[in-house]
């Protein structure tokens, strides 16, 4: 492309972006089952600490390894480095790049998790992108949905299919994008970012794509491009599985899910700790 158009501020793919929290050892010793990327800012410590309590414990799934991470980018100016340095420390959970954490930049986020997938953690049998406002039964993921599958998965990919979708020009939209950025008028299926599941070969393959599809910030819809582009078809999920509102919270439901959304840090803890007490109802 020209030169001219470098001023623009359309970020650059992932790889020019360095880590400045990386944990390049996690899956060293072992090949773990499933890798859980979690979306989250520096400010939600609160929610963090309820995962690591709760769904997101690495043995929340008895005879599975898991592998948490929360992927953040970087704040203004200095603030919070510190202490999330310090967070860092104490859990070794946390993967952070230079790019500035921003809903801009979410699809930045989504690729950093691709980019530590593929670069630390090849082998892993699965992986998860979720948000960490989300509930995500882990139990119930490994259990009913993952660990029936026949091996070797590859190319698989599933959540809350969204097909058919336009993309949304109303400028009060939280979904709003310009037609400068998307001036086609139909996406490709994606799966909704609040969670979703992909087997551990796609990492690279969506990374790959990446380098030559040109960037949008709603990472749930640029991700549906790049498997489009690897010629990856999107698994639907098995009826209502994973949820993209709140589902009302009763065990007899939340055993029988994967994800729901909207859900404040105490509710994380309580959820789950009431689906342990009642795990067959």
């Amino acid at each position: 492309e020209n030169e001219k158009s470098g001023n623009k501020a359309t970020p650059t793919p992932t790889h020019s972006f360095a880590f400045i929290i990386n944990e390049e050892e996690k899956c060293k010793d072992k090949t773990p089952f499933l890798v859980l990327l979690i979306s989250t800012t520096a400010a939600e410590l609160q929610h963090r600490n309820a995962i690591r309590q709760s769904w997101g414990s690495e043995a929340a799934v008895p005879g599975a390894e898991v592998v948490r991470l929360f992927m953040l980018g970087s704040e203004t100016k200095g603030a919070n480095g510190d202490v999330l340095l310090r967070e860092s420390e104490q859990h070794h959970d946390i993967i952070q790049q230079d790019f500035l954490d921003t809903y801009n930049n979410l699809t930045l986020k989504t690729l950093m998790g691709m980019s530590w997938v593929a670069s630390y953690c090849s082998g892993t049998r699965f992986a998860m992108k979720t948000d960490a406002d989300v509930f995500v039964n882990t139990m119930h993921l490994i259990e009913k949905l993952l660990r029936p599958l026949p091996p070797p998965t590859q190319n698989y990919f599933t959540g809350h299919l969204m097909t058919g979708h336009s993309p949304i020009r109303n400028k009060a939209s939280k979904w709003y994008i310009s037609e400068e950025e998307f001036p086609d008028n139909r996406y490709h299926p994606f799966c909704s970012g609040t969670g979703y599941v992909f087997s551990g070969d796609l990492a690279a393959k969506i990374l790959d794509a990446s380098l030559r599809i040109k960037y949008i910030h709603l990472e749930d819809v640029y991700v549906g491009f790049c498997l489009n582009a690897k010629g990856v078809e999107i698994v639907p999920p098995p009826h209502s599985l994973f949820n993209i509102h709140k589902v009302p919270f009763s065990p007899c439901v939340y055993n029988q899910i994967v994800t729901s959304h909207h859900i404040e840090p105490h509710e994380h803890i309580r959820y789950w700790q009431t689906l342990q007490e009642k795990k067959h109802m």
